[in-house]
């Protein structure tokens, strides 16, 4: 009896400090783990990416030597994708999507716990390559056999056990998004129901599962090229190396859209609460979104049109490149319908969401042209290519990233942040982006190739130009940090409704949020249209 009173009175509760955060199992510590996580890795490809832009400031080799440089294009682009934009989006979604569905937490707590947790240790050990004998993976974040292969560093296994860990947290990642969303939705809250950002992040968690195990094929099979003697890429011994281009752009364009679609979710969110509007066509949305998905999976061949396939081959890839224009145009109307005629007010997020609206439509312009194979021809393999994937993935994803987190962070640390210096870090960052990608374009269509480190003289006037926006976006982000940790310290206290808008969260509880959600999921009523 004395033992179970012992017992009983031991002090029960959840971990603390550091503790706390190894093993939590709750959606907002994980999430804020995951943003945490990416911040740091948008640093580190950041300043990659400055290391590019100083050796390409003027022609001739003054920084870096080329082998150097081609390891910094490689990890840069690697770690921006798979360790900065993708696990900020998945932070936002643990963050947010049982707060917009009336869930106590994500469906499997301890897989979420595991599946971040496995990102740390593949982040060190693709950094680590660059300290290994032979230096770092030197064959661009596409790492296109034989190259990767036949010709590679010897750290190309660790890179290749890396992709394999980032791949494994992905897919467990999106297995536990589609539980929660399919099966702890709170009591007649209906899939049309479903906010925008639990949409996207459905069916983006259905891409991950899909296209996920082809990269890990595709790295398995490299790795068997290099330690076992098999040539599935090595035509010497009746490989086919254009077999691998099949199989890692099979991943690599809906990997495009993993990246864009959360993006979609967020501005859908941020729009219409500030034009005090009702989303313009919600189900078309939704079905857009699907067919972007749908899309992406048989699109993926316009990347490898100068590889001599044949002309029905082409014109199968271009024409259903060409036909995502319809649903991504069906987006970009109804963003514009829901803010015309609405009472707009540019608070930072809106700032972020409208530049995502403009620049993300440049983007889309610009890969129409691409997707036109005689004319791709001339673009493939230039600046062009790089200033159109980067007019997707920074004024796209990133600033989406930029305006989840300023409208998001009164809710989850209980402060306003400092609205002019938010507006001041959007202006910086608008005229950076614009400053270092737009150039591109133009030394692009004059045939700058990329992945070089040296150039001819008549490009030196636009990279030097584009160097400097490099910069100022870089430093600029120093403020974002600046503006993040600001707000958590304290300053001006949020109200529940804090942004006082048509479409607040009307499920969320008050800032600072406790530790659990919700004792129980509210309940929704039958007739309401809440989204």
């Amino acid at each position: 009896m004395e033992a179970n009173t012992h017992l009983q009175s031991e002090p029960h509760g959840p971990p603390s400090g550091i503790m706390r955060w190894i093993l939590t199992t709750n959606h907002k510590d994980i999430g804020t783990m995951y943003l945490i996580f990416s911040l740091i890795m948008f640093f580190v490809g950041g300043a990659m990416s400055m290391v590019i832009r100083a050796e390409l400031f003027q022609p001739g080799l003054q920084i870096v030597e080329p082998e150097f440089f081609n390891q910094m294009t490689t990890l840069h682009g690697l770690i921006m994708v798979f360790g900065a934009i993708m696990p900020a989006g998945v932070g936002l979604a643990n963050w947010m999507l049982p707060l917009m569905i009336g869930a106590p937490d994500m469906a499997m707590p301890r897989l979420n716990n595991w599946s971040f947790w496995l990102l740390p240790f593949a982040a060190i050990m693709l950094v680590s390559t660059l300290f290994m004998e032979g230096g770092g993976p030197n064959f661009g974040w596409t790492f296109y056999a034989p190259l990767s292969t036949t010709y590679a560093p010897p750290s190309t296994t660790y890179f290749i056990f890396a992709v394999h860990i980032l791949g494994i947290s992905s897919i467990m990642g999106a297995i536990n998004i589609i539980a929660t969303i399919l099966n702890l939705r709170a009591p007649n809250l209906t899939m049309m129901k479903l906010p925008l950002f639990a949409w996207t992040w459905l069916i983006t968690s259905y891409l991950l599962i899909a296209v996920m195990p082809v990269l890990a094929g595709a790295v398995t099979m490299m790795l068997f090229d290099i330690h076992f003697g098999t040539s599935f890429f090595n035509a010497a011994g009746g490989g086919d190396p254009v077999l691998f281009q099949h199989i890692f752009w099979f991943f690599g364009h809906p990997e495009v859209y993993i990246i864009i679609l959360p993006a979609f979710g967020i501005v859908s969110s941020i729009i219409p609460t500030f034009s005090r509007k009702r989303l313009f066509g919600y189900s078309a949305m939704v079905w857009a979104t699907a067919s972007i998905a749908f899309l992406s999976l048989i699109v993926w061949a316009h990347h490898m049109f100068t590889v001599g396939m044949p002309l029905t081959g082409e014109l199968f890839f271009m024409l259903a490149t060409m036909l995502i224009a319809v649903p991504t145009g069906v987006k970009v109307f109804n963003w514009t319908a829901t803010m015309f005629r609405g009472s707009i007010s540019f608070e930072t997020p809106m700032l972020f969401a409208s530049a995502f609206l403009v620049l993300f439509t440049m983007a889309g312009f610009s890969g129409l042209m691409l997707s036109i194979a005689p004319a791709n021809m001339q673009y493939h393999d230039t600046y062009f290519v790089v200033g159109h994937f980067h007019y997707v993935l920074v004024p796209g994803a990133l600033f989406s990233v930029f305006a989840a987190v300023y409208y998001w962070l009164p809710k989850w640390t209980g402060y306003m942040y400092d609205e002019i210096l938010g507006k001041v870090h959007f202006w910086l960052s608008f005229i950076g982006v614009n400053v270092t990608f737009f150039p591109m374009h133009f030394v692009g269509l004059a045939g700058m190739p990329r992945r070089i480190p040296d150039y001819a003289l008549q490009f030196a006037d636009f990279n030097a130009i584009s160097s400097v926006g490099g910069f100022l976006f870089g430093v600029t982000q120093l403020l974002f940090v600046f503006i993040i940790i600001k707000c958590v310290k304290g300053g001006k206290k949020a109200s529940a409704k804090y942004w006082d808008g048509a479409h607040g969260l009307e499920w969320s509880v008050p800032s600072p949020a406790p530790y659990h959600t919700f004792v129980r999921p509210p309940e929704i009523e039958e007739d309401k249209d809440y989204f």
